[in-house]
C-alpha cells in the first residue's frame, strides 16, 4: 500500500460493529480500510455471554423497539451463519419473592410475538419438580418457564464478517493503531502505526470502549456520551448434563446465565460494574467471582466453589448514556452520530452483538448521501463464510463425517461448527491425518493453523487459541509454547 492510498471509509475498530460495517460497505462497492490496534475481536466482542437474543429483561424497561429488532435479527443471523449460531433452550426457575408468575408469563408471551413470525419454539411453563431441567436445581424451585434464544460463537462472528469484507475488496489491518487524524480536502488524512498515512473520505469510529480516545484525535477535550460497564464471566466444570441454559434471577434484580460451554464446562455470567480505567487491562475481580458463585449456590444442588473456576474473562461495554442510575438499567440500544465538520466522522455508541448487522445498515443509510454510487442493502440474505449449508447443520455434519471418514468424529464436529463449508479448504486434498501436517497440540493440526493464519488474520497463539477457537481451555502452557514456536518459525 502506498503512503497516500485513498479510501472511501476508514473504520477504526475491529470488533463486531467495525467488522460488520466493513462487510456491508465493501459489498456495496466502497473502498474500505479497517484498522484494529490489536487482533480482531480482542476487546468486548469476544468477551460476551455468547448469545444472539432479544433481551428478555429489556421488556421490563420498555425497550420494545430494541427487543423487536433484536428478535428479528436473531432470525436473519440464524439463516446466514447456521454453523456458528444455533438455537438454545433457556430455563427460568421461578423465584416467588421476585417477579409474579403472571408477570413472567405475560412477558414471555410478548417475547414470543413482538418480533413477528419466529422459527424457534415458543415459551411455556415447566414443572421443575418432575422435569429433567429441574434435577440440577435446589428442590425449592418447583415451578419455572422455558423459552428460546440462540448461542453464537462471538469471536468467530467478528472474524467471519472481516473475512467476507476482505473477500469483497476491503483491507483489514490488525495490530494497526490510528495515531492521528487531520481534516484535509473534504476528507481525512490518517496516520497509522508504522509511520504510514492514508486518505479517507469518511472516518467511522467503531472503537467501542476506546471511542473517546478516537474522538480525542479530532478534538482533545471531547467527552463521548457513554458509560463504561464491565461485565465478567467465569468458567467451571460442567454443572449439569442437559443441553439447555438457565436464566436465574438474583435478589438484587439482576439475572445471571448458566450456559453449556465447550462440551465439558459451564459458563456463568454476567456482572454489571461501572468501570473507569484502561479497557485493555481488565479481569474478573474476586468480588465478581464471589457474586457469580453466590448465585450458583442459590440455585444449584452442586454449586461450584472458587477453586473450581478454570477460566475467567471480563469485557468493557461502552453503553450509550441514557441517564439511567443503575448499570443494569442502561439501554443496550445503539446511537449513531454523524458529524460533517471539519470532515465526515461517524461515531458509534452502545449496541449489542445481536443487532450489529442492522447497526451497519443504519450506518450506511446515514452515509448514503456521501456515496450515491454505493449499492443497496444486501447482508440480510448473503451467508457469512462457511454458512452456505444446504439443509440443516446436523445433515451437513453427517455428510462431512461420511466424506472424511478418516477424520476423528470430535475433530470433524468441531471444524463443522467453527468453519462450516470452509472445512473443505482446511482439509484440501488430504486423505489422512498425516496429510494434515504436524499435530501441534491435542486436536490442533498444522492444516488448521495454516488456514487461520492465511485466511483469518491470525498471528499469535492467543489469536488462534482464544479468538479463532477455544482450545486454550484445554492446552497446557507447554503445548501453547509449542504453537507459539511454530508460528514464529512460520513467520
Amino acid at each position: 500500500m502506498s503512503e497516500t492510498a485513498q479510501f472511501d471509509l476508514l473504520i477504526i475498530g475491529g470488533g463486531i460493529n467495525g467488522a460488520g460495517i466493513a462487510r456491508d460497505a465493501a459489498g456495496r462497492g466502497l473502498r474500505v480500510l479497517l484498522a484494529e490496534q490489536d487482533d480482531l475481536a480482542s476487546g468486548t466482542s469476544s468477551r460476551s455471554s455468547k448469545l444472539i437474543h432479544g433481551g428478555l429483561r429489556y421488556l421490563e424497561t420498555y425497550q420494545f423497539r430494541l427487543v423487536r429488532e433484536a428478535l428479528q435479527e436473531r432470525e436473519v443471523l440464524l439463516k446466514i451463519a447456521p454453523h456458528i449460531i444455533w438455537p438454545l433452550k433457556f430455563v427460568l426457575p421461578h423465584v416467588p419473592s421476585m417477579r409474579p408468575r403472571l408477570l413472567l408469563r405475560a412477558g414471555l408471551w410478548l417475547y414470543d410475538h413482538i418480533g413477528g413470525r419466529m422459527s424457534l419454539p415458543k415459551s411455556g411453563a415447566l414443572e421443575l419438580e418432575i422435569a429433567p431441567e429441574g434435577r440440577p436445581l435446589l428442590p425449592i424451585y418447583g415451578q419455572g418457564f422455558h423459552y428460546s434464544d440462540c448461542w453464537v460463537e462471538d469471536m468467530r462472528l467478528v472474524v467471519l464478517n472481516a473475512q467476507d469484507a476482505a473477500g469483497r475488496g476491503a483491507d483489514i489491518f490488525t495490530r494497526t493503531k490510528v495515531t492521528a487524524l487531520h481534516a484535509e480536502a473534504g476528507g481525512w488524512r490518517a496516520r497509522l502505526s508504522g509511520n504510514r498515512e492514508v486518505m479517507a473520505k469518511v472516518v467511522i469510529n467503531a472503537a467501542g470502549p476506546w471511542v473517546g480516545e478516537v474522538l480525542g484525535l479530532k478534538a482533545p477535550q471531547a467527552k463521548p456520551p457513554i458509560r463504561l460497564i464491565k461485565g465478567s464471566h467465569i468458567v467451571v466444570p460442567r454443572l449439569y448434563d442437559g443441553e439447555w441454559a438457565y436464566l436465574c434471577q438474583n435478589d438484587d434484580g439482576r439475572v445471571v446465565f448458566f450456559l453449556p460451554y465447550e462440551r465439558d464446562f459451564t459458563l456463568i455470567g454476567t456482572t454489571d460494574v461501572p468501570f473507569d480505567g484502561n479497557p485493555a487491562n481488565i479481569s474478573c475481580s474476586d468480588e465478581e467471582q464471589d457474586y457469580l458463585l453466590g448465585v450458583a449456590r442459590r440455585f444449584f444442588r452442586k454449586a461450584p466453589g472458587k477453586m473450581a473456576v478454570v477460566h475467567q474473562y471480563a469485557g468493557v461495554r461502552s453503553l450509550y448514556d441514557d441517564g439511567a442510575q443503575s448499570a443494569k438499567d442502561i439501554t443496550r440500544d445503539y446511537k449513531l452520530t454523524l458529524e460533517h465538520q471539519p470532515a465526515p466522522l461517524l461515531s458509534i455508541y452502545g449496541g449489542k452483538i445481536t443487532t450489529y448487522r442492522r447497526l451497519a445498515e443504519h450506518a450506511m443509510e446515514l452515509l448514503a448521501p456521501l456515496f450515491p454510487q454505493a449499492g443497496t442493502a444486501w447482508t440480510d440474505a448473503a451467508p457469512l463464510p462457511g454458512g452456505d449449508i444446504d439443509g440443516t447443520h446436523a445433515d451437513f455434519v453427517i455428510a462431512m463425517r461420511e466424506r472424511y471418514s478418516w477424520l476423528p468424529a470430535d475433530l470433524c464436529n468441531r471444524w463443522c461448527r467453527l468453519y462450516g463449508t470452509r472445512i473443505r479448504e482446511i482439509i484440501g486434498s488430504a486423505q489422512s491425518l498425516k496429510e494434515l501436517g504436524e499435530l501441534l497440540a491435542p486436536g490442533l493440526y498444522e492444516a488448521e493453523v495454516d488456514y487461520l493464519v492465511t485466511h483469518e488474520f491470525a498471528q499469535t497463539s492467543d489469536d488462534i487459541l482464544w479468538r479463532r477457537t477455544r482450545l486454550g481451555l484445554r492446552l497446557t502452557p507447554a503445548e501453547t509454547a509449542r504453537l507459539s514456536a511454530h508460528l514464529a518459525k512460520r513467520a
